[in-house]
């Protein structure tokens, strides 16, 4: 019978049969494909896509850790992986990790972030540093997403014959990687998950939309570079933004999810 597979049984009916294992199959391959994996400031956590976040390895080493963020809903994030972006990991002084990487290869560095305490632009801004690259400038959280919002950084790279190339730059490799969160003159550094996987840029998971907190990725206006690097550099756009997110911390976090819709679509209007 055409369209039919195993005992006469719809194409279709088999189709979602197997899709929960062809999932857990992809999931299973991404997990795979990542090298390392942290949940700064927190526990040990595994996510959706089965990747294993160990606990974070500073610990009573550098920096203090924060879960602060355990008091809000984070917007753009599953609700299982909420944890992720919820905790973090900050210090007075520039600090970071360090990744031994065994193979050569494509790697990327995927770094998430969510700013859980101020309320405006301009309060916590930092670098980035990947072995003394600066691949992420000026980092302003809330003026790219806003207020407990996920927002992934996720930088690309390749490892080959004892040279590590990223954007456009190139030094000498000599087996680790050291990532590093840079104090600026606005508040301290923070990191609130951090994983490495060896793909492409294809292979990372991406967060869930998020239509009028999301900043454009291909608006021309908001994206500037320094002296022609290909190091973006956060402007200071996004009033929008700011008043849409304004409105959801005026609501509160222990309001419920149709209050926090009301006070979203109420910024939305003052916005516009």
């Amino acid at each position: 019978m055409v369209g039919a597979g195993a005992r006469g049984a719809p194409l279709p009916v088999l189709l979602l049969l197997l899709l929960p294992a062809l999932l857990r199959g992809a999931a299973g391959s991404l997990a795979d494909s990542v090298v390392w994996a942290v949940n700064a400031g927190g526990d040990a956590h595994v996510d959706v896509n089965g990747i294993h976040f160990r606990k974070d390895p500073l610990e009573g080493r550098v920096g203090r850790a924060s879960d602060y963020g355990m008091k809000l809903p984070i917007l753009r994030s599953n609700a299982e992986d909420q944890i992720l972006y919820q905790t973090e990991r900050y210090n007075e002084e520039t600090f970071g990790y360090e990744v031994p990487i065994k193979e050569e290869g494509d790697y990327v560095l995927v770094l998430k972030f969510a700013e859980v305490y101020f309320a405006q632009s301009q309060q916590k801004v930092f670098d980035v540093r990947l072995n003394g690259h600066v691949v992420v400038k000026d980092l302003d959280i809330f003026d790219r997403v806003g207020h407990s919002t996920a927002h992934d950084e996720i930088i690309p790279m390749s490892i080959k014959k004892g040279k590590l190339s990223v954007q456009g730059e190139v030094s000498t490799f000599t087996g680790k990687l050291h990532i590093e969160f840079v104090k600026g003159y606005y508040d301290n550094p923070k990191i609130c998950a951090l994983y490495i996987l060896q793909g492409t840029v294809e292979d990372v998971p991406k967060l869930q939309p998020h239509p009028g907190l999301e900043k454009k990725e291909d608006d021309d206006d908001e994206d500037e570079y320094d002296d022609g690097s290909s190091v973006k550099k956060q402007s200071s756009a996004g009033r929008c933004r700011e008043r849409l997110c304004a409105a959801v911390w005026e609501a509160g976090p222990e309001q419920s999810l149709a209050q926090w819709l009301e006070w979203l679509c109420r910024g939305a209007g003052k916005a516009i």
